[in-house]
């Protein structure tokens, strides 16, 4: 019940004839254009970081429903184009504005989480978020502390999903954080500080001891 509150209130950010458009997909979903849908909810996540954070729950909920409905996967064949077309431009969009680019993989990262195949994740996302995750790690990222924390927050929340799915990819990724933690001259503080935090919740298995979580996030609050 909390969820579909949740749901709801993201939608108000529409105006009311999106809300009205994304309210009967969510339950009807063969009485709209989902190709439509789809583009709605892609073009809002790359522009409201807040949104990006909860589109995911929308997306499970249209596919579920389509697919209780008529055993269809229209909705989800049009996201995933989407979100295709915008990684293949995903170097433009980050020159061109870095708060679309946080807010697409914030996004690619969200429906990765929450839309499963068999309750596993679609292997279609796999590679696709590592890129996005390894372009974060990459020098001129990690100097920018907008893309550390949004490497970390995604981290945070499906990195030991992503994992399970390929675990050479995870080590050449944690390659990354462990040289620019060690090696990187620019980095600020506050970047050195989320890294170390994120190398020691790989290493102790996707978790922090009580003690590691209070010492940094009381350093984080300070």
């Amino acid at each position: 019940m909390e969820n579909s509150t949740k749901e709801d209130y993201k939608i108000q950010s529409f105006d009311l004839e999106t809300q009205k458009l994304l309210k009967t997909a969510l339950k009807d979903p063969s009485a709209v254009d989902l190709d439509k849908v789809s583009n709605v909810i892609v073009d809002q996540s790359l522009k409201d970081q807040l949104f990006s954070k909860e589109a995911g729950r929308i997306c499970y909920t249209i596919v579920q429903a389509e697919a209780k409905q008529n055993n269809g996967s229209v909705f989800r064949r049009n996201l995933l184009n989407r979100l295709q077309q915008e990684f293949k431009a995903r170097e433009e969009t980050r020159l061109r504005s870095l708060q679309e680019w946080v807010c697409y993989v914030t996004f690619i990262c969200n429906v990765f989480d929450y839309l499963k195949v068999n309750n596993m994740p679609m292997v279609a996302l796999v590679h696709p978020v590592f890129d996005c995750l390894l372009r974060l790690a990459q020098p001129d990222a990690l100097n920018n502390e907008e893309e550390v924390d949004c490497l970390v927050l995604q981290l945070h929340r499906i990195g030991d999903q992503l994992e399970k799915m390929n675990y050479q990819r995870m080590d050449e990724l944690f390659f990354l954080l462990r040289d620019g933690f060690l090696l990187l001259e620019g980095l600020s503080s506050m970047g050195r500080l989320l890294l170390l935090e994120i190398l020691e919740f790989r290493a102790g298995g996707w978790t922090l001891s009580d003690t590691a979580q209070k010492y940094y996030y009381s350093e984080v609050s300070d």
